[in-house]
């Protein structure tokens, strides 16, 4: 039974493996023509902002048709390797170990499979190898570890990083050569060679008058004096918090003997001036006039309602009697 597993499992391999490898060969060609419409539509566009003097655009966009165009040569010698492979199929199968002659092809097929979103058949085959030579033999090649076989121009087109400027450079002079026109490349030329600093850290570098101050000063004074002493560090905390002195008395060991200490304060006048939130006596005065002038007013006023009510009784009683005497 083992004899017949075997072979069902060698047919079965080979057949997925050169149907993986077919649809991989003919789905690279389709890719490569529909690349090649992008790639002329995106030079043109680069070449129109040259023409017009959009300089900042075109820089950016010539990365962009740079990666398209590692991603076509990488598609280009993927499919030679395809097409290596699946003339020797039968070679793979009847052999437990990967084939020297066939190591380069296979690992960088296995190697493009993860990075080639456009061609799925690429990690059928990335498993199918990973079945038949083990996961340890995938792994390396994916880590991209010593001797692991990987094409060193796959590895290149492929990769993430950005291009440099002399590349970029280059082909937008290509792209201006190639449709007539009278570029002037010095200003990007000169764009591209600026190194620019990495500001996230903050500032490395101190220029100006800001550099030289410290040491001017230091070198007018005397040499033996060290530079501390004529340049005191003043923390934050010492800067905003007033200048107080206490003085504080000896506490005795008895209770009997515990007596309030003498406290001076020397508290600058502008401190002393919004710490003090208590009214001026004058102020006080005024309110304490008003408060007897109000209760005065509020006396009288009550005596005339007093007086009032009393006139009203009294006439209120001489109706009633007046009205008794007709009756």
């Amino acid at each position: 039974m083992s004899l017949l597993n075997q072979l069902f499992n060698r047919g079965v391999f080979a057949g997925k493996c050169k149907t993986c490898l077919s649809l991989a060969i003919s789905r690279i060609k389709l890719l490569q023509n529909k690349r090649d419409l992008q790639l002329k539509h995106m030079r043109k566009e680069i070449a129109q902002f040259l023409q017009t003097g959009q300089e900042p655009i075109a820089r950016i966009r010539v990365e962009h048709v740079i990666r398209e165009q590692n991603i076509w040569a990488a598609y280009e010698i993927l499919e030679l390797f395809c097409e290596f492979v699946l003339a020797r199929v039968p070679i793979i199968e009847s052999q437990k170990e990967c084939p020297v002659e066939l190591r380069e092809a296979i690992a960088s097929i296995i190697f493009a499979a993860p990075r080639c979103s456009d061609l799925p058949d690429l990690l059928q085959l990335k498993n199918l190898f990973a079945v038949k030579y083990g996961k340890e033999f995938v792994s390396a090649i994916s880590e991209l570890r010593p001797d692991s076989g990987v094409n060193r121009s796959i590895i290149e087109k492929l990769a993430v990083s950005a291009p440099p400027g002399e590349l970029k450079l280059k082909v937008m002079k290509e792209i201006a050569k190639e449709h007539g026109l009278d570029w002037d490349s010095s200003s990007t030329a000169s764009e591209f060679s600026k190194t620019h600093e990495d500001l996230l850290g903050g500032p490395k570098v101190v220029h100006g008058a800001a550099a030289s101050q410290a040491p001017s000063q230091y070198s007018s004074s005397n040499p033996s004096t060290p530079y501390g002493a004529l340049h005191p560090v003043v923390s934050p905390v010492e800067k905003q918090e007033p200048e107080c002195h206490h003085t504080f008395t000896r506490i005795s060991n008895s209770a009997s003997d515990i007596k309030p200490g003498p406290k001076n304060f020397d508290v600058k006048p502008e401190v002393a001036s919004k710490l003090d939130t208590r009214p001026p006596p004058w102020d006080v005065l005024e309110k304490a006039r008003a408060a007897i002038a109000s209760a005065e007013r509020a006396t009288a006023a009550a005596r005339v309602a007093a007086e009032l009510a009393n006139v009203n009784l009294g006439a209120m009683k001489l109706e009633g009697g007046g009205q008794a005497s007709e009756c």
